[in-house]
């Protein structure tokens, strides 16, 4: 197994960071079966009740909902572990934590540029391929890849998982003050490809980006999906060690990917629904 410190990256340049083949050896083919299965109901259920909603907001509280999820399950990747030891306070107490404020501070503000810059992209692009929201064939596509990609995080099915396998190097904050590194690595964070991201979440918030057709509604895809990333660095102001926040993360990675594979099971299947009904 690959140490943190490994993944982090020892010299100045961004670390090669491997694939993760540890799937869940604890959870028994019954309970992924039974965690597929449940979530495909529910969330058939689910669209089914999405068809009957009168208005959007219902669709768009799903999404968002699933964005914000996916940010904070991104936390069980080297980026997560990474912010967490990083960013962390110097010293301990209540001063420390108020010195380290700023640090916190700029890194939301640098996912809130990397949402506005990613989102504007994603939105650009979809107002170019004359996408005009959610409708049959874009939640059909969304659909499939929930499936698809839920059965991936559950180990039935293999499917591609492309992005830059790299990651911000751990000895950045001998380089800058930290708030500055703050500041740099939520915005490198922020823009999402940049760094490995664990949970195929992204692609789907990608595509629903792309899909609304629309700049400012992209870009509140991106910006949720971001805060799900931005708010486990607030664990640093308690009195906890980061070293032990690790060590909590490790032990429940297996859980999160198999939370990461009954929501994208769901929401696939409720997607699916609906796009039919």
């Amino acid at each position: 197994m690959v140490s943190v410190e490994d993944l982090h990256g020892r010299s100045g340049g961004l670390a090669s960071v491997p694939d993760c083949t540890l799937f869940p050896q604890s959870h028994s083919p019954a309970l992924r079966v039974a965690v597929l299965l449940a979530a495909a109901l529910a969330g058939a259920a689910g669209g089914a009740a999405l068809s009957s909603a009168t208005g959007p907001q219902a669709l768009w509280t799903v999404i968002g909902a699933a964005a914000v999820a996916g940010g904070l399950l991104s936390t069980w990747s080297p980026c997560g572990y990474s912010s967490i030891s990083l960013l962390r306070p110097d010293g301990r107490g209540i001063g420390a934590v108020v010195r380290w404020l700023p640090t916190f501070a700029m890194h939301g503000a640098g996912y809130g540029l990397g949402a506005l810059m990613l989102g504007g992209l994603l939105g650009g692009i979809g107002m170019a391929a004359g996408s005009a929201g959610f409708g049959t064939a874009a939640l059909l596509v969304l659909g499939l890849i929930g499936l698809a990609y839920g059965a991936h995080q559950l180990d039935f099915l293999r499917v591609p998982y492309p992005q830059r396998r790299a990651q911000v190097p751990h000895d950045a904050r001998q380089r800058f003050p930290k708030w500055v590194i703050g500041g740099l690595y939520g915005l490198s964070l922020g823009l999402d490809y940049l760094t490995y991201v664990q949970t195929p979440l992204l692609y789907m918030m990608t595509l629903a980006a792309v899909f609304t057709g629309n700049i400012p509604e992209a870009i509140a895809i991106v910006a949720l999906f971001n805060l799900g990333r931005f708010l486990p660095v607030a664990v640093n102001a308690l009195p906890i060690p980061d070293y032990r926040v690790q060590a909590w993360l490790a032990r429940h990675q297996e859980n999160a990917v198999l939370a990461d594979g009954a929501i994208l099971t769901a929401l696939g299947a409720g997607f699916t629904v609906l796009a039919l009904i």
